[in-house]
C-alpha cells in the first residue's frame, strides 16, 4: 500500500519509524528482526530503513602503510525493505540517494525494489561523500533531491535511461522537508522554494528533519501551504537518550534545541534519558491534538524508549 493512501485513509494520527541497516559484519539481521517484532503490536503502518554510500577510509596495511579503501559501512538496504514487506506485511519505504550513485544504479536498483514489490521510496540528496567519486563516462548523475524525483517520475511514465525497456514503475515518492531551514538554503523561502520543486516534479508526501520545538514544525507547515504546498507534511521525532546529544545532534543535523530542554539536560545529565523520553512524550501529544497527520520516529535501532511513548496513545 502506497504511504498517500495510508495518509489519505487514516482516522487518527498514525506512527511510522525509521531503521538503520547494521554495520558491515557487526549486527546479525535478526537485530532487526527483534525491532520490528517489538513495533508489530502497535500495527506499524510503515517502516523507512535508510541507505548509505560508500565513503573513504583509510586502512593500516600489516606492514604499516597506509592504503586507501572505499568502504560500504551498512549495506542491506533492499534486503531489509524485502524482509520487511514480505515477511511482516508493513510496507516498507527505501531511502534513496543523489550523492554516492549514479542514475543508472538508481534506475537499477528502483527496479529491483518494484521486482520486491516495494512501491514507496524517500528521495533524498544525501551527505557529501568524502572522496570523489569517478563516474564513467557512459553515467550520469543526480546532483540534488529534485533531479532524482524526476527521475523516478519519468519511470511512471515508462520512460528509463538509454531507452531502456520496461514495464512503467510507479512508486510513491515522499522527501525531505526543514522546519529550521536546510543548512545549504541562503533563507528559509529558498529553503520552501526548494520543496516546492520536489513537490511540483512529483513528490507526494514530505517527512521533516527532528526539531524538539512544535512551534516550529507548525510555523513550517504554514509557510508551506502560503506558497502552494499541499501534500502531507510529517513530522520528525528523536528522543534524546544521552546528555551528549546536546552537542551532537545539533552539530549532524543542522537543528536549534529549546533553552528549558537545554537547561534540563544541563542540570541533571544523569537523567537524560528520562528527560528526552518526557519531551519527546509532549511533543507528541501536542502534535496529535493540533491535527498532524503522523509522527515520524527516529529510531536509529533504539526502539525500546518509542515504545514506552507510543503505548499512551494506542
Amino acid at each position: 500500500m502506497r504511504v498517500s493512501d495510508h495518509l489519505s485513509q487514516a482516522k487518527k494520527t498514525l506512527f511510522s519509524y525509521e531503521i538503520v541497516p547494521p554495520l558491515r559484519g557487526s549486527t546479525p539481521i535478526t537485530e532487526i528482526f527483534s525491532i520490528i517484532e517489538k513495533l508489530l503490536p502497535y500495527d506499524p503502518k510503515w517502516i523507512n530503513v535508510t541507505t548509505h554510500a560508500s565513503s573513504l577510509l583509510y586502512v593500516e596495511n600489516s606492514d604499516g602503510t597506509i592504503s586507501k579503501r572505499i568502504h560500504k559501512k551498512r549495506p542491506g538496504t533492499m534486503g531489509i525493505c524485502g524482509v520487511i514487506q514480505n515477511k511482516y506485511g508493513i510496507d516498507a519505504v527505501a531511502h534513496v540517494l543523489c550523492q554516492g550513485f549514479s542514475q543508472q544504479e538508481t534506475e537499477d536498483a528502483l527496479i529491483e525494489l518494484n521486482y520486491m514489490g516495494i512501491e514507496n521510496i524517500l528521495a533524498l540528496k544525501g551527505d557529501n561523500l568524502n572522496y570523489n567519486r569517478q563516474i564513467a563516462d557512459n553515467e550520469t548523475v543526480n546532483r540534488n533531491a529534485v533531479d532524482l524525483v524526476r527521475q523516478v517520475a519519468k519511470m511512471r511514465d515508462g520512460k528509463f535511461i538509454a531507452d531502456t525497456e520496461y514495464p512503467p514503475v510507479d512508486f510513491c515518492m515522499g522527501v525531505a522537508g526543514y522546519p529550521e531551514k536546510h543548512f545549504e538554503a541562503a533563507n528559509m523561502q529558498l529553503n520552501i522554494d526548494y520543496l516546492k520543486q520536489k513537490v511540483a516534479a512529483g513528490a507526494e508526501y514530505v517527512i521533516t528533519q527532528m526539531f524538539f520545538d512544535n512551534d516550529k514544525y507548525f510555523a513550517y507547515v504554514d509557510a508551506c501551504r502560503a506558497a502552494g504546498i499541499n501534500v502531507p507534511i510529517i513530522p520528525g521525532i528523536k528522543v534524546i537518550k544521552t546528555a551528549n546529544q546536546l552537542n551532537s545532534l545539533p552539530r549532524l543535523f543542522h537543528i536549534d534545541l529549546p533553552h528549558e530542554l537545554v537547561s534540563e539536560l544541563v542540570a541533571k545529565p544523569e537523567h537524560a534519558a528520562t528527560i528526552g523520553k518526557e519531551w519527546a512524550k509532549t511533543q507528541v501529544k501536542d502534535l496529535i491534538a493540533r491535527g498532524a497527520p503522523c509522527v515520524h520516529f527516529f529510531l536509529m535501532n533504539d526502539v525500546s524508549s518509542v515504545l514506552e511513548i507510543i503505548k499512551d496513545f494506542n
